[in-house]
């Protein structure tokens, strides 16, 4: 199958039910229970550096790990995984004094999410996609590090570009979609649609883009101040192939604001949260029939089009919810018209 039929192929997949998204990949990684050595197996035994915790690395010193990751997921029901690529940008990645090696570690995990796709694919004869996973990094374009200087910056707009573009680029062989997520900093993800689309000019590549939010906590805002409703508005030029939210909130949390985003997209709602909120040790105590109550629910009354799990889920997580929406038609999107008359706008056009 090639990339063009399947997008079309999950795009009339979509039509028909709900997608389902993988969990998250660091829970897994998690079980792994790699130690430093773990980390840096043997190309990077003499690394000056401290790299554990540095789950993209896993591409290139664990790459079977990280594929056989990719593959639960599928064999429990996603039709879409994300590459292990959250931190892959020279920005992230120099914590580790790895940023050299980010290109290696983007390409390397989304040829490893690809082959595993492929391999699924070829054995049930369904569409296996591969979402080019692009975090928000550690650096943030809206908020100064420094609480004496409210107008100081420690990164600029170009530069965040720059490590995006690379990013894609690096990712773009392998992949059916880009997913800008767990963006806390809209600025930060409209520098890396910006690289999408000079990317698009500049090579032809044109993946659909899938943008997921963070709404930090109860105050119903990201990190840099935006409602669920602000957010939409802020990348709706890039006509996202689907737009929702992800991590920092369990499902029960989440439901206001993704109902929120749905009364007003014209395109597909994606929404992966965590198993719940931390307890007091941090970690997840949410089961999967717990999280696959909630979200069902949100698929019942047509919130949604594509759902996973982020932090704390598993391939049970997935498994149960894939059972629990197997039956649920999917969310019809508003046409763009009427979603503009709901918001109060006047519907326009784009330049491409």
């Amino acid at each position: 199958m090639t990339r063009t039929e399947r997008i079309a192929a999950l795009e009339a997949l979509a039509r028909d039910r709900v997608l389902i998204l993988d969990g998250a990949m660091g829970t897994q990684i998690q079980d792994l229970k790699l130690d430093e050595d773990g980390y840096r197996g043997e190309r990077f035994a003499d690394w000056p550096s401290a790299i554990k915790g540095n789950n993209d690395i896993l591409n290139l010193t664990t790459p079977d790990a990280v594929k056989a990751i990719h593959k639960a997921y599928f064999e429990a029901g996603s039709d879409i995984v994300e590459t292990n690529t959250f931190s892959a940008t020279t920005i992230a990645q120099a914590d580790y004094d790895m940023q050299d090696l980010a290109n290696e570690i983007a390409r390397e995990g989304a040829r490893l999410a690809r082959q595993a796709a492929d391999e699924v694919e070829a054995e049930t004869g369904s569409p296996r996609g591969v979402a080019g996973a692009i975090g928000p990094t550690n650096k943030t374009l809206s908020i100064s590090p420094d609480v004496n200087d409210p107008g100081f910056r420690d990164i600029d707009f170009d530069t965040v570009r720059q490590a995006y573009y690379d990013q894609a680029e690096a990712m773009a062989e392998f992949v059916d979609f880009f997913l800008i997520e767990t963006v806390f900093d809209t600025l930060n993800a409209k520098a890396a649609i910006k690289a999408l689309m000079d990317l698009r000019a500049a090579t032809g590549t044109d993946l659909p883009i899938m943008i997921s939010g963070t709404i930090t906590d109860r105050s119903g805002r990201t990190l840099s101040g935006q409602t669920a409703e602000a957010f939409w508005y802020s990348v709706r030029h890039a006509r996202p192939w689907a737009v929702g939210l992800n991590c920092a909130l369990g499902a029960e949390e989440m439901r206001p604001y993704i109902a929120e985003i749905a009364r007003l997209a014209d395109t597909r709602i994606i929404a992966y949260p965590n198993a719940g909120l931390p307890n007091d040790m941090g970690e997840y105590d949410e089961q999967p029939d717990q999280t696959a109550s909630f979200v069902s629910e949100w698929a019942e009354h047509g919130l949604v089009n594509v759902l996973g799990g982020c932090c704390g889920t598993t391939p049970d997580h997935i498994r149960a919810i894939a059972k629990a929406v197997k039956d649920v038609q999917p969310r019809r999107p508003a046409k763009r018209e009427r979603a503009m008359r709901l918001s109060g706008l006047e519907p326009f056009e784009l330049s491409a």
